[in-house]
């Protein structure tokens, strides 16, 4: 049996086995800053930054964070949206020694304080808008936090006065208690850069992000993302854009970064891949689809990578007809399954086609990818360089399948965590019969390696790239004092990629409840990105032999509801 099936169908100017040295990530950065230190970096409300001056702010905040205790072993926490800050912060953090732990502003308090106490987060960077400062702010006293660090939007704009007087007028500010648990994010700024250098002796061991992903019960794990990992990502990433001729080119390009930073796939795709390559990386606080077709169009931006959403929302929005699209070189899917007929019709509109791949935050997260000309519909595309996928059987896990059949996709590669932090047995658990990692995911490969997902083992939706579990929504939902029994499903939602709905029965007596005021009562229970879609109230739930709630029935119900109106 043909162990490597993908090696066919291979780009001939890329290499399966190419040679990955694996680095320090900060090296990354220190990479480019020395073959580009002029070239842009970052552009941001109107203010850009080259390679060089990016470098010697990191250098300075890692100055900053030294004196402030931070080393090897102190774990720094991340509460930032898409802006320079989080750049900074995340290589400072690292050059400094210390291990990067990211938050998402989606979580609720509940999962914060886990993340805070799990990962023994000391110092937390955060920016003074309301969206984010009094998150953590009441986090301090009551965990482990000792000290934020906080920033503001202005102060890395063009125009800080007026940028600062517009958004407190419009209340996105909040107000901070400066006290000995506050540092101005500029305070760290505020020295020579002289940091003292902690050589890493083994990239492949030493942890560099703690990166939370959640389980099919209890609260999210920490996948421990090593130097190495990450780098190996970089390279990987790099070297799946290495056409003949170069399709881009380093020092040359403009990357539009819009997915959120605390996700693992923009770390690695917009961040680490963009700053190798040595782009200008265009910063958008959130993804708004009007300003990412003006600034594609007026600042002729040449990568964008993606969840289906955005390129949803790209292709409808009323105005895109108005926008000349045609200098996007690169544009790269992942998060969830890109629908057919959106990647066709993006492609159609702006000449660009999009590469989509497979990965998750354990894998750092990459896994597969399309080569351009050669994809597949359907199919999540081929292994990444140095990565071996196998099917395991879902009957026999003691055995892979052949192509074609169908079974547990699993994965090897430099890219792989380390394991789950504090949690071996749940490493142990996800850990094949040979040392691979069990996805969860269920597909099968074809005779050219290209895989088709097609199920999931493990009892997790995706929902815009966001991996949502429906225990973490039940376990909320249970809490309404009229809610009986509940049972959350995943349905398809043609934007978000699936949307979760919940089936209620109500307890003796108890009146029923609209989606909305199920939604109001959820609130401040669960992040956004968890919110219920849909509710259905029922006198009973389908159940097997056992008497266990049966999701399968449901699944199957919904399926057959939505084959009876197509």
């Amino acid at each position: 049996m043909n162990d490597k099936p993908w090696l066919a169908s291979y780009p001939s100017s890329m290499q399966w086995d190419l040679d990955i040295k694996l680095t320090p990530v900060q090296q990354v950065l220190d990479d480019t800053v020395a073959r580009f230190p002029d070239r842009p970096a970052i552009d941001f409300m109107g203010k850009g930054l080259t390679y060089g001056e990016l470098g010697a702010l990191t250098d300075r905040c890692a100055k900053g964070l030294q004196a402030l205790g931070v080393g090897p072993g102190v774990h720094v926490g991340i509460f930032l949206p898409n802006s320079p800050h989080t750049i900074i912060a995340f290589f400072s953090i690292l050059k400094a020694g210390g291990t990067v732990v990211n938050y998402s502003p989606l979580d609720a308090a509940k999962v914060l304080e886990h993340k805070i106490e799990d990962s023994q987060t000391d110092f937390l960077f955060t920016l003074d808008l309301a969206g984010l400062y009094p998150q953590m702010a009441a986090m301090l006293g009551h965990t482990r936090l000792k000290k934020l660090i906080v920033g503001n939007v202005a102060e890395m704009t063009a125009m800080p006065d007026a940028v600062a007087a517009k958004m407190k007028a419009a209340k996105e500010t909040a107000d901070v208690t400066w006290d000995d648990r506050h540092v101005t994010f500029a305070s760290l700024l505020d020295n020579d850069g002289a940091y003292t250098r902690h050589p890493i002796a083994d990239p492949a061991d030493a942890i560099a992000v703690l990166q939370y992903t959640g389980g099919t019960t209890g609260l999210p794990k920490g996948a421990m993302l090593t130097h190495g990992n990450l780098s190996a990502a970089c390279a990987q990433y790099t070297e799946s854009t290495h056409y003949d001729p170069p399709l881009l080119e380093f020092g040359k390009e403009r990357l539009l970064g819009v997915l959120p930073p605390f996700h693992i796939f923009s770390l690695t795709v917009n961040m680490l891949f963009g700053i190798t390559l040595g782009a200008e990386i265009v910063q958008h606080m959130r993804f708004d689809p009007k300003a990412a077709l003006e600034d594609i169009a007026n600042k002729k931006i040449s990568l964008f990578c993606g969840v289906p959403t955005m390129f949803t929302a790209l292709i409808s929005h009323p105005d895109t007809p108005n926008y000349d699209l045609r200098s996007l070189k690169f544009c790269g899917s992942g998060g969830a399954p890109l629908p057919v007929e959106v990647s066709q019709r993006y492609t159609a509109i702006t000449g660009a086609e999009i590469s989509e791949g497979w990965g998750m935050t354990e894998t750092s997260p990459t896994g597969t990818f399309s080569p351009m000309h050669k994809s597949k519909p359907g199919s999540c595309g081929i292994p990444l360089p140095n990565i071996v996928i196998k099917l395991l059987s879902l009957e026999d896990p003691s055995r892979y399948v052949s192509p074609g059949e169908k079974g547990e996709m699993c994965i090897q590669g430099p890219n792989v965590m380390k394991g789950y932090w504090k949690n071996p047995e749940a490493t142990a658990k996800d850990t094949t019969f040979d040392g691979l990692f069990r996805t969860g995911d269920v597909a099968y490969m074809d005779e050219g390696g290209y895989v088709f997902i097609v199920d999931r083992t493990k009892d997790m939706l995706l929902c815009s790239g966001y991996n949502v579990y429906p225990r973490v929504l039940e376990e909320a939902i249970y809490m309404h004092p009229a809610v009986q029994e509940v049972a959350v499903i995943g349905i398809p939602d043609e934007y978000r990629g699936q949307s979760p709905k919940a089936f209620v029965t109500l307890k003796s007596g108890a009146e029923p409840f609209s989606l909305q005021q199920l939604q109001d009562f959820l609130k401040d229970k669960l992040g956004k990105h968890e919110m219920v879609h849909g509710l259905e109230i029922r006198a009973e739930l389908p159940k097997t032999a056992v008497g266990k709630l049966s999701k399968k029935d449901l699944v199957d119900e919904e399926a057959r509801k939505r084959a009876a109106t197509a």
